[in-house]
C-alpha cells in the first residue's frame, strides 16, 4: 500500500520506463545494477519517495559516505567532549552532532552533566553569541563537507573583523573528492555507478569529479534532491552502463556549473588548508580534510585548547563503517533495530536524520 501511494509522486510512465531500462541493464551485467547514492540527503529522498522499493528486484541502491555526521571519527568526538569538560569553554554546534556517540560519551550526555553546549543554526549566530558573552570561550564545532565550510570560514572572518577574541573553530571538516578516490580504490567495492551530491558540486563544480569516470571508469551523475532529479540520475547512469560513454555527467544543471562557485572556494582557501584526517570506517585519508590556516591559528581551537584523549575503540558490533562504504545495507548490521535504535544509537549512522541506518529504520 505504501508503494502504491508513493508511485504517483514520480509518475507511473516514468517509473515504467526506468524499470524497463533497469531490466535491460541487468541483462547487460548479468545481475541487477548496483548504484550508490553518495549523499545522505539523497538517501533520505530515495526512502521518502519509495524509490528503493519501487525498483526492488531490478536495481539496488546503496548508501555511501555522504553524511558528514556519520563519517566524523570517534576520536574527534572524544576530543570535542574533552574540550566541553574544560572550564569556561562553551561548545557551539549544529544540532545533529549532539547525540553522536564517541567511545565514552556524547555531547548530549555531557550537557546533561552540566557542560556548556549550545545549538546554533548558523556559525555567524555563534560569533554574535561570543561577542555578547566575552567571559566564555566559544568553540564552534566545524562539521560538514564543501557545502557548509564557506559559512564557517566566514564566521572566522567575522570574528577577526569584529575583534572577537573568544571565538574559535574546532575543524573536523571533510572533502568529498578524496574519500571518493579512497572508495574507488577499494577492491571489495561492488557498484556500477555513482549518484554524486548536488549541493557539494554547486561548490566544487562538475569538473572536480571528472576523475571518477576518467581514472576509474565508473559512470557518475550529479543529482538534485527532488525525486524526479534522482530518477533522472538513475536513468542517465543506466544509459551509461548499457550504451556508454562512461563520463561524469551533470544531471543538476540548474545549480551546478563546470567550475563551481569561485567565491566560495576562495573563502575556503583563505581560511582553511588541506589536512590528513581520519574518517569513520575509512581511517586516515591524506589531504581529505581541512584545518584552520596557520595564519589564523588564533581562531583554531585545536591550537588554542590542545587536548589529548586515550586510544579507545568504538562499540563492538557496529557496522557503520561498512554501511558508509556501501558494502552492506543497514539491516545487515547485527545491531540494527535491536541494540541500536534512534532512541539509543550505538553508531552515528543511526543518529543523523540523513544517516543511512536512521533512514532505513524510519522509512524502509
Amino acid at each position: 500500500m505504501q508503494t502504491e501511494l508513493r508511485a504517483p509522486m514520480l509518475g507511473r510512465q516514468m517509473l515504467l520506463k526506468l524499470t524497463s531500462l533497469a531490466q535491460k541493464a541487468a541483462r547487460h551485467l548479468g545481475r541487477p545494477a548496483i548504484l550508490m547514492e553518495v549523499c545522505g540527503t539523497h538517501t533520505m529522498a530515495i526512502a521518502k519517495s519509495g524509490l528503493r522499493s519501487l525498483l526492488d528486484g531490478c536495481l539496488e541502491l546503496r548508501s555511501g559516505p555522504g553524511c558528514p555526521v556519520c563519517v566524523t571519527d570517534h576520536k574527534d568526538i572524544d576530543k570535542i567532549i574533552a574540550l566541553a569538560r574544560q572550564h569556561n569553554v562553551m561548545i557551539a554546534t549544529f544540532g545533529d552532532m549532539l547525540r553522536v556517540p564517541g567511545t565514552i560519551s556524547s555531547l548530549e550526555q555531557e550537557r546533561a552533566r552540566g557542560a556548556q553546549i549550545e545549538i546554533f543554526y548558523s556559525p555567524l549566530e555563534a560569533v554574535t553569541f561570543a561577542a555578547g558573552h566575552d567571559q566564555k570561550e566559544v568553540v564552534f564545532l566545524g562539521v560538514g563537507f564543501e557545502t557548509t565550510i564557506p559559512g564557517i570560514a566566514l564566521s572566522i572572518a567575522a570574528a577577526k573583523s569584529r575583534n572577537i577574541p573568544n571565538y574559535s573553530v574546532f575543524s573536523v571538516h571533510k572533502l568529498v573528492p578524496p574519500v571518493m578516490e579512497t572508495l574507488l580504490h577499494d577492491p571489495e567495492l561492488n557498484i556500477d555507478g555513482l549518484i554524486l551530491p548536488g549541493h557539494v558540486c554547486t561548490i566544487t563544480g562538475r569538473s572536480a569529479f571528472d576523475f571518477v569516470a576518467a581514472k576509474y571508469g565508473m559512470p557518475a551523475v550529479i543529482a538534485g534532491f527532488e525525486p524526479v532529479d534522482i530518477v533522472k540520475a538513475v536513468y542517465l547512469l543506466l544509459k551509461q552502463i548499457i550504451d556508454g560513454p562512461i563520463r561524469t555527467a551533470n544531471g543538476y544543471p540548474r545549480l551546478v556549473r563546470e567550475e563551481g562557485n569561485r567565491n566560495a572556494k576562495e573563502i575556503m582557501k583563505e581560511y582553511f588548508e588541506p589536512a590528513d584526517v581520519c574518517w569513520r570506517g575509512f581511517g586516515l585519508i591524506p589531504q581529505s580534510g581541512l584545518a584552520v590556516q596557520k595564519k589564523y591559528s588564533f581562531f583554531d581551537a585545536a591550537v588554542r585548547f590542545p587536548v589529548e584523549v586515550p586510544e579507545l575503540l568504538p562499540a563492538d558490533g557496529c557496522a557503520c563503517g561498512d554501511v558508509l562504504k556501501g558494502k552492506i545495507t543497514p539491516p545487515q548490521c547485527p545491531l540494527f533495530a535491536g541494540v541500536c535504535t534512534p532512541l539509543r544509537p550505538v553508531g552515528p549512522c543511526m543518529v543523523s536524520s540523513e544517516g543511512a541506518c536512521a533512514v532505513y529504520y524510519h522509512y524502509e
